[in-house]
């Protein structure tokens, strides 16, 4: 069996692949971090009028919604990664490897996000989406927790990943401030091991979708099944069936193939993500 890591290097071994012909082909500006395995990062061209990590339809898209634009400042959070000259100006989102503009990419595309939700057999609405959502999760102290979650689209709450090794581990001790954890969660069947809880950005997302009464969905490529592994362990320990129901996992595969073609094409080509048939 693979491992998590093995993995997690596979994918991001064929991404690196791909981003660096999608750059040539594109004459695109970009450079690469340090390393024996870099990872290939985008730049805005020099007029701003495009962005070699983002499809040019969804970069317009963005660009003209300063929330959404606010995304892309996000710094980037491994600098000594990269050279020196590239530290104080590289952001999270010009990583090839970013989950964050996967997800950009797909529902910033003009029209793409209802499209996307029925192909999903998810919950229409008219809303736009909103990026980096705080549902402020209560404590047991009675004050709230700080937890983001990569995407709110209406009654919908999305975790997206890509090539992260794993969906974070945190202390018990840690996990059991939550005032709604023993409700939501048989938590003696939680993932973990005798001090910490695995999956912790999975338990938090259910227990904002439990506290909303939203769906909850958990967005990752079809090349990782360790990570599907790791959902269905969170998602056999939830209580409530009806809250099971509402939470789900689905593949950038069949996102693709719910997608428009102009944005199925680029994600084939950029990605590696071939829309299920």
């Amino acid at each position: 069996m693979t491992s998590p890591t093995e993995s997690s290097s596979a994918l991001r071994a064929q991404l690196r692949v791909r981003a660096e012909a999608w750059a040539e082909r594109q004459r695109l500006p970009h450079f690469k971090s340090l390393g024996k395995t870099p990872t290939v990062l985008f730049e805005t061209a020099a007029d701003g009028s495009l962005h070699g990590n983002f499809h040019p339809l969804s970069w317009r898209a963005i660009q003209s919604d300063p929330s959404w634009a606010k995304r892309l400042e996000k710094r980037h959070s491994q600098t000594m990664t990269l050279p020196v000259e590239r530290r104080k100006t590289a952001r999270e989102l010009d990583s090839s490897n970013s989950s964050d503009t996967l997800l950009m990419n797909c529902f910033c595309f003009p029209g793409a996000a209802e499209r996307i939700l029925a192909g999903l057999g998810l919950p229409p609405t008219t809303s736009a989406p909103e990026f980096g959502y705080h549902p402020r999760l209560e404590l047991l102290s009675g004050g709230e927790d700080a937890t983001e979650v990569d995407m709110r689209l209406g009654s919908l709450l999305v975790e997206a990943k890509l090539t992260e090794r794993s969906f974070t581990t945190s202390p018990k001790t840690h996990v059991s401030r939550y005032r709604q954890l023993n409700d939501v969660f048989s938590i003696d069947s939680l993932p973990g091991d005798e001090s910490h809880y695995f999956s912790y950005q999975l338990i938090r997302n259910v227990l904002a979708a439990a506290s909303a009464g939203a769906h909850f969905l958990v967005l990752i490529d079809a090349r990782r099944p360790d990570l599907r592994q790791e959902w269905e362990a969170v998602r056999a320990a939830i209580r409530d069936q009806s809250l099971a129901e509402r939470c789900g996992l689905r593949t950038w595969q069949q996102v693709a193939a719910a997608a428009p073609e102009e944005l199925r094409v680029f994600l084939d080509q950029k990605y590696g993500i071939v829309a299920d048939p």
